[in-house]
């Protein structure tokens, strides 16, 4: 697939990685090594690190999904949501789409922080820091789970449910064998894109349903047929005319549609509520990761205060 077939089917996918390497061209042009950037050079560029995250920078919850750690992290990266993209964009819908990968990936950047600020508590964590897309595409692909299930198709296609599951499993198993991989940004991100993607299922259904329940109304016209031998005159041209119509056969109907008649078939559209389930489910995520990170700051500041 080119660049302007990709743009075409899948214009969110086609900016995100434009936006990766656009964003890893510019940190090596200013002289940030490509294979192995140093923790200030990724401080620099909006890496993902507890006390700057929960302290003061909070945009770094984002900021984070956009930088990567060397050129083999943004290759891996990119391939993923290349493929699992061009897929989802299409499914869900662009706007849906961007909501779902923002969100995934600052849920698995506020879940990686959760998971620090507990082992510092806890004194078995030093804390580090941590970037990537991994968090936001791992919800693309737990998403692509809930649409196998619903059956949502994109041109037709059908996820095959086991695949995803095995691909899914992949990753989780690779992200605990590997050391220095951010499995609580996984699992994070992995569970907001399976909230988001159940209200997109179940909006799904709803409309499925509705549409299934959409039944064109009918007007039932009867047409007598004269026999062989009546005879018609038109009296003004005084013009005879022989029907030619089977003498055995004097009425019949026809079912007309509505829209047949210039008029629209009735149709039964779904519940309101349904329609902007996903958008009130994200608006909800977004309220809690609002409050999570809000509680982990406050948390971060009374600590510092009782340690003066």
């Amino acid at each position: 697939m080119t660049i302007q077939q990709l743009f075409k089917t899948a214009p969110v996918t086609t900016l995100l990685l434009m936006s990766f390497i656009a964003l890893f061209i510019v940190q090596v042009l200013s002289g940030v090594d490509a294979n192995n950037p140093s923790t200030e050079a990724l401080l620099k560029w909006g890496a993902n690190a507890l006390p700057f995250t929960m302290g003061d920078e909070p945009w770094r919850l984002v900021s984070s999904a956009f930088l990567h750690i060397g050129l083999m992290h943004l290759l891996f990266n990119g391939f993923a949501m290349y493929f699992f993209g061009q897929v989802a964009e299409p499914m869900f819908g662009s706007a849906k789409f961007l909501g779902l990968f923002l969100l995934a990936a600052i849920g698995g950047n506020l879940l990686n922080n959760y998971v620090t600020w507990q082992g510092i508590l806890d004194a078995t964590v030093q804390p580090g820091l941590s970037a990537g897309a991994s968090g936001g595409i791992m919800g693309i692909g737990a998403a692509l789970l809930i649409a196998a299930i619903f059956k949502i198709s994109a041109n037709g296609l059908i996820l095959n449910l086991k695949s995803l599951i095995v691909i899914m499993g992949i990753n989780l198993v690779y992200g605990f064998a590997v050391p220095g991989i951010d499995n609580a940004g996984h699992i994070g991100g992995a569970l907001t894109g399976l909230l988001i993607a159940l209200g997109i299922g179940i909006a799904h259904r709803q409309r499925t349903i509705a549409l299934k329940a959409s039944v064109p109304t009918y007007q039932t016209h009867y047409v007598n047929y004269p026999s062989s031998s009546d005879i018609y005159a038109d009296n003004e041209r005084n013009i005879s005319v022989k029907s030619a119509i089977n003498t055995d056969v004097k009425a019949t109907y026809i079912d007309v549609k509505n829209d047949a008649k210039g008029t629209t078939p009735t149709t039964i559209k779904p519940a309101i509520i349904w329609q902007w389930l996903p958008w009130i489910i994200m608006l909800l995520i977004t309220i809690a990761f609002v409050w999570w990170w809000q509680d982990i700051h406050n948390q971060i500041l009374q600590v510092l205060a009782a340690t003066k």
